[in-house]
């Protein structure tokens, strides 16, 4: 079941699948329960169900086969576990990206207003 902790649904449920894959109560080469059935489970939406899945997808946990479903991804196909200093250099990484994005805002915004009092600057063409 999904809790109100400040951490996103599709995360929360994310971690508990990761949970269940490294913990072995999920199995390489099983399948994922069906996303509706996973929605009922977590009671969630079926978006916040897919964006969980493609949490697991994007970390190399599970695969899908097309009409098939999803299944955890053999166990020499898996991925090592994230380490501590793994997350702390993510963490800092996105810190960075953010800073970046914010600077490139402000940036575009001096642009976009120098593009705007330009314009209106201009002497309009006359017509005749």
């Amino acid at each position: 079941m999904v809790k109100n902790t400040g951490q996103p649904a599709y995360l929360q449920i994310a971690d508990d699948l990761r949970a269940q894959i490294r913990g072995g109560s999920l199995a390489p080469g099983t399948p994922l329960p069906s996303t509706t059935r996973l929605a009922e489970q977590y009671g969630a939406s079926l978006s916040v169900v897919k964006l969980a899945v493609g949490v697991l997808r994007t970390e190399g946990l599970v695969i899908g086969q097309q009409g098939k479903g999803v299944f955890v991804r053999d166990a020499d196909e898996l991925p090592p576990p994230a380490k501590a200093g793994d997350v702390a250099e993510v963490s800092e990484e996105v810190a960075e990206l953010r800073a970046t994005v914010q600077d490139l805002s402000k940036r575009l915004a001096k642009v976009e207003e120098q593009l705007a009092t330009s314009t209106t600057r201009r002497p309009g063409r006359s017509s005749r």
